[in-house]
């Protein structure tokens, strides 16, 4: 009679021992070590705002929309010292002719960097490359406000150099008539300004319609709330409640005092924070083509 030769099965060596003849802790897998070798860091959001920035100068239209700062800065000075009275050179007058440009060109700029990723088809590469859009938004938010305080630095000192040669020319000294915290109210209601056009870019997602409705809101709507406050007893002392003009205008004049900063938080509240809010829960959930 044959003996029967019980089949004894292959012995499969457990992953935590294969590891440990090669070297790997006792208590890291081959899974493990392959999925920490696969695994990406997000992107830092410094780098995304890098790269917002160079957005910024990358194209030719948006070089020159840059360029446009300064030229317009060197001009308004150019205007200060041929027109202006030798008495009226000081540089409150410098600061405030270059800061009208700015109060324009500015949110141009902001709306610019929210619409192009809709108008120019570039938002399916920039979420795909960064999938989450609330990053990309941040970025560019911050991105934009670098760019306007650097360019309301380049102004100031392009101001201030027009300061010295309108006195040179005058044969007077020049006058230093801005304080630290004067400049800084300026600095703020650009800023301001800047976020308006942001948010309005954000809500709206489409260049042409973003730029008719800053136009509108700083340059249409101002004049009729005044006329409506000028004629109308009940709308006078909620004018500044209600219209972010006011109080944004007096920034570019000095800093505000007591319920000035009240009226600013009002307004800004409902102008700026609602609708990026606003903006932010609608792109969030749009979809992307």
């Amino acid at each position: 009679m044959t003996a029967i030769t019980p089949q004894v099965p292959p012995v499969h060596h457990a992953p935590a021992v294969l590891d440990r003849a090669v070297g790997a802790g006792p208590s890291t897998t081959t899974d493990e070590r392959l999925v920490r070798g696969t695994a990406h860091q997000p992107i830092p959001l410094s780098r995304i705002v890098s790269v917002e920035v160079r957005k910024s100068f990358d194209t030719r239209s948006g070089f020159w929309l840059m360029a446009s700062i300064g030229i317009a800065s060197l001009l308004a000075t150019l205007g200060v010292i041929l027109f202006a009275a030798a008495e009226e050179r000081t540089f409150s007058t410098f600061t405030l002719a270059t800061g009208f440009p700015m109060a324009i060109i500015l949110p141009v700029i902001a709306i610019l960097s929210v619409t192009s990723e809709w108008s120019q088809r570039t938002g399916l590469t920039t979420f795909t490359l960064v999938p989450h859009r609330g990053r990309v938004i941040l970025a560019k938010g911050l991105a934009v406000v670098l760019v306007a305080i650097a360019s309301m630095l380049l102004a100031f000192a392009i101001g201030a150099a027009g300061n010295v040669v309108g006195a040179l020319l005058a044969g007077t000294d020049a006058i230093w008539d801005q304080s630290i915290a004067v400049l800084g109210a300026i600095v703020l209601g650009n800023t301001l300004v800047l976020l308006v056009g942001f948010a309005l870019g954000l809500l709206i997602r489409n260049s042409a319609g973003a730029l008719v409705a800053y136009f509108v809101f700083g340059f249409v709507a101002p004049p009729l709330l005044d006329l409506l406050a000028f004629t109308q007893d009940w709308f006078r002392e909620a004018h500044p409640w209600v219209d972010p003009n006011v109080t944004q205008k007096l920034l570019f004049h000095g800093p505000l005092a007591g319920e000035q900063w009240f009226q600013l938080g009002a307004t800004t509240l409902v102008w700026l924070v609602l609708p990026i809010t606003i903006g932010l829960w609608t792109m969030l959930r749009s979809e992307v083509k």
